[in-house]
């Protein structure tokens, strides 16, 4: 059986995965081989922004799949489907963003934004956030906010120190031996915290003023999730280095980081090759990215997203949940214990509706479906929970 081999053969990432055996996914389900639909809240952790085999991507694949897909190695030859994607990445952007850099996931966009602020800058110091989630790799993880995740991976990189998201009273820790500050637009892992009393643009003000520069990771809170394009335009803050990821490739393994034309060239030479990746800007996959960005940005999709957020905090009122955080349709539950968390998880899989943990806080459930989730379906999904809420709680 598919699981049996899944189990057996291919490396996992905990003890007990949920093991679900994949046989189609479409739109907003997903459909196991026992022909079980999940109706999907999670959306691959936010990286599925338009569901599942949306048209406009599928059609975007096979057109390139036909034309070329590998041809050489990052920032040699020009290909029409990543120059056309930086192109229309960099107008979406604010004006101090001129070039983009084409990878193959979040974290290599985080090490290559991290390598960059210390070129620019001569400086070592990184500074990121207590709780605080950009990747698994080596760099990305020396700045992740949890030494219970990192701690039998050391050492790690040097020179990191550590702020409180929203602690206006830390952001004197930024000094002029930081090259760069990394913060999370909004703050995934740890509940979906949102920045407040204007504290982004607080965070870019002391970096200017000592020479620092602020790396905001948009992996999460990009392409259309809060309902503007990029989750910064909010809080009206123009980082000096932008990371992008998950829902930028429509499904594919993708990410980026951008920064302005003057500190991207310092990538090009002394040494030359001063970031290079084989596969970042592939042909299919930034064709894939091209259609997801086009359909985000040219349909109605950004603007019905605050009514879907208002419908699933009506749809979400019950007595066991406390509070519900984030923004657009990137929203945390938060619920009295992990406990009650991790059972509303499990049973409402088993129900048919799809929803997932997050990273550190544990009393808090994930929901971040498809941008494209209808009303409809987000009412069959709210009931499907509540129903599994009132068996859990006893209310």
């Amino acid at each position: 059986m598919l699981q049996d081999d899944f189990l057996k053969y291919q490396a996992k990432t905990t003890p007990h995965p949920l093991g679900i055996s994949v046989a189609k996914a479409k739109g907003v389900y997903i459909t196991d081989t026992q022909g079980k639909k999940y109706l999907d809240f999670v959306s691959g952790v936010s990286a599925c922004s338009l569901g599942h085999c949306h048209p406009k991507v599928v059609r975007a694949i096979r057109k390139q799949s036909k034309r070329y897909l590998h041809v050489m190695v990052y920032g040699e030859f020009a290909q029409e489907p990543a120059v056309q994607l930086c192109k229309e990445l960099i107008e979406l952007l604010p004006e101090n963003q001129e070039s983009v850099y084409l990878t193959n996931s979040g974290t290599e966009a985080i090490e290559g934004a991290l390598k960059l602020a210390k070129r620019a800058t001569g400086r070592s110091e990184l500074i990121g956030a207590y709780k605080s989630y950009h990747g698994s790799t080596h760099g990305a993880l020396s700045l992740l906010g949890s030494e219970t995740q990192k701690m039998r991976y050391r050492p790690l990189l040097t020179d990191t120190r550590f702020i409180r998201f929203n602690a206006e009273e830390d952001l004197e820790q930024i000094t002029t031996k930081t090259a760069a500050v990394l913060l999370e637009t909004i703050q995934g892992g740890a509940g979906f915290i949102l920045p407040q009393n204007d504290y982004l643009q607080k965070v870019k003000a002391r970096c200017e003023s000592v020479g620092a520069l602020l790396i905001l990771d948009e992996i999460q809170p990009g392409f259309g999730r809060t309902g503007a394009f990029f989750g910064f335009e909010h809080f009206n803050v123009k980082p000096d280095i932008v990371v992008m990821g998950k829902g930028m490739g429509g499904g594919l393994p993708v990410g980026a980081f951008s920064a302005s034309r003057e500190l991207m060239k310092l990538l090009e030479d002394q040494p030359k090759l001063g970031h290079i990746t084989t596969f970042g800007g592939n042909s299919l996959i930034a064709a894939a990215c091209l259609a997801t960005l086009r359909e985000i940005r040219d349909s109605a999709l950004m603007d019905k997203i605050p009514a879907k957020e208002a419908l699933l905090r009506k749809e979400l009122n019950h007595p066991s949940i406390h509070e519900i955080r984030g923004k657009g349709l990137m929203l945390a539950p938060l619920f009295k214990n992990p406990e009650i968390a991790n059972q509303v998880v499990l049973k409402s899989i088993e129900r048919g509706l799809m929803l997932f943990w997050l990273l550190w806080e544990k009393k808090a459930i994930r929901i971040t479906p498809p941008l494209t989730i209808t009303e409809k379906e987000i009412k069959r999904g709210c009931t499907l929970l509540r129903n599994v809420l009132d068996e859990v709680s006893g209310c």
